[in-house]
């Protein structure tokens, strides 16, 4: 091999050039190309040398920085679409696209012929295996390839089924709004939905809403209802569609639509006062019972009457400042005087309002408080369950849900519960059992009220927990105290119920 002068460096006359021992000759100028090289890449790694091939304006080729990936149901009919994942290296830079088949453990892949596109409808032949997507991406450099993580295995494609039935919420007046859900459906991915209300007779109709005429441009989840409904109850049917079918499932029919003026609250049973009217004591009224479109919100307020009453409906009654809750403490202001509760009542079609019978004149509190009896720091007066006997018995006045509504099954429900006896009294110590009925959450053991009457308990919904929308869940609640009969004595026992929905 003939051999070449090096000019010199830095200089210095270059020592000429090496042999090596197999007898070739490395020249000098390459001996300082590959120490630069060497030593870049121990001092910064190879993105340094890379840098460095750059900054003297060699090409840099393809580099994959993030590989391809892949999106879409793994079944017949449907389509997968890839990304080309994040590349370095010299632009403008192309990506071509080649989908493979692999085994079902995602190995021994094999090119799929004629799918070279970013995206690729999955065939009956892929049953079974599992799809990478091949990026090569190409610049003036060269080219490299990177492949997708592989997708699950292949399966046939299976029309929707359903399995919970679509549900319709709201108030079934003239005006309202009604409100669908598409229920619970199986099948393969993505699948889609379509609306249509319909209009079926007094008795409901087919249950699939077959023979019930539509209602035209009723084609959303949300319907608000026309005097021409009036007299039919309505469905929504609903079709889910993918690759392999549709099928059309309905709601359960809504009530009769009836107008607005026949639907509102009707006081049916006045509400009650319940506690004894001296000083410290305290009042609880009920709702009393009513007629109306349910559900029925319920809001209170206190009035202060003469010795006299006053009015039935309470109207030459004086309202008394923030008394706006079930319950009301006896105050030194209402000595001489007698109370009554005004309710008002809600619901989608408007309010009316119901007055309770006046309470017995307020007096002085009397000095024999019940044993063990204490003042509360809101004035209230808390008892032993021990001192509540025959005649008086409990009162489970308040419970209390957290979250209401219940949105998952997953999560615990948190339920407060307060006693008080007939007289008005806070009751501690007290005994308190709860359930769902029918038992669709676990049930807790029984627990004592605190000093102010409360105690929370928890329960976890069970898998048959229905969370959807429109529908309750009853509790069954008791309260009792040592020795006495669960279902006698002084014992109370109230059905409360709590919303769910998705």
């Amino acid at each position: 091999m003939k051999e070449h002068p090096v000019p010199a460096t830095n200089g210095r006359q270059s020592r000429g050039p090496r042999r090596l021992s197999a007898g070739y000759v490395l020249s000098a100028a390459l001996v300082a190309a590959v120490s630069l090289i060497s030593t870049a890449a121990l001092s910064n790694g190879s993105a340094q040398a890379s840098d460095s091939a750059l900054a003297s304006g060699q090409a840099v080729a393809p580099q994959s920085t993030a590989l391809p990936s892949v999106s879409g149901a793994a079944a017949v009919g449907s389509t997968l679409s890839a990304t080309s994942g994040s590349w370095s290296g010299d632009t403008p830079m192309t990506f071509a696209y080649q989908w493979r088949q692999c085994d079902s453990s995602g190995a021994n892949c094999a090119s799929i012929s004629g799918a070279n596109n970013s995206t690729y409808t999955v065939a009956n032949g892929d049953v079974g295996s599992r799809l990478r997507a091949r990026v090569t991406a190409t610049n003036g450099a060269g080219q490299a390839s990177a492949d997708s993580a592989a997708t699950i295995v292949v399966t046939t494609t299976t029309s929707p089924a359903n399995t919970v039935e679509p549900g319709v919420t709201g108030s079934t007046v003239v005006g309202q709004t009604l409100t669908g859900t598409n229920g619970t459906w199986s099948g393969t991915g993505p699948i889609t939905f379509s609306y249509q209300w319909v209009r079926c007779p007094s008795n409901g109709g087919a249950s699939d809403g077959s023979n019930c005429p539509g209602t035209s441009g009723a084609t959303n989840t949300t319907y608000t209802l026309q005097s021409s409904d009036l007299g039919q109850r309505l469905r929504l049917r609903v079709k889910a569609s993918n690759n392999a079918g549709t099928k059309v499932a309905a709601s359960n029919a809504t009530a009769t639509i009836t107008n607005i003026s026949s639907n509102g609250p009707t006081n049916k049973k006045e509400p009650s006062i319940s506690g004894q009217a001296t000083q410290g004591s305290t009042l609880t009224t009920s709702t009393g019972k009513w007629n109306g479109q349910t559900p029925i919100t319920f809001a209170y307020q206190w009035v202060r009457c003469g010795s006299d009453g006053g009015k039935p409906d309470g109207s030459n009654c004086a309202v008394i400042s923030g008394a706006g809750a079930s319950t009301y403490t006896l105050q030194a202001a209402d000595l001489g005087t007698r109370l009554r509760s005004r309710v008002t009542a809600t619901n989608g079609s408007g309010s009316s309002v119901a007055t309770s019978n006046p309470t017995a004149v307020v007096k002085a509190g009397s000095q024999q408080l019940p044993p063990g009896a204490i003042r509360l720091p809101n004035g209230q007066i808390s008892i032993p369950v021990t001192s509540v006997s025959l005649p008086a018995q409990l009162i489970i006045d308040r419970v209390e849900f957290s979250p209401n509504p219940v949105r998952s099954r997953r999560d615990p429900i948190s339920i407060r519960v307060h006693i008080n006896d007939s007289r008005g009294y806070v009751v501690r110590d007290a005994i308190v059992f709860l359930r769902s009925v029918p038992l669709l959450t676990s049930t807790p053991q029984e627990q004592r009220t605190g000093q102010d009457g409360w105690l929370t308990l928890h329960v976890l919904p069970h898998a048959d927990f229905p969370v959807r929308a429109g529908y309750n869940v009853q509790f069954f609640v008791r309260a009792r105290k040592d020795g006495d009969n669960p279902l006698a004595g002084v014992s109370a026992r109230r059905l409360v119920q709590v919303a769910t929905s998705r």
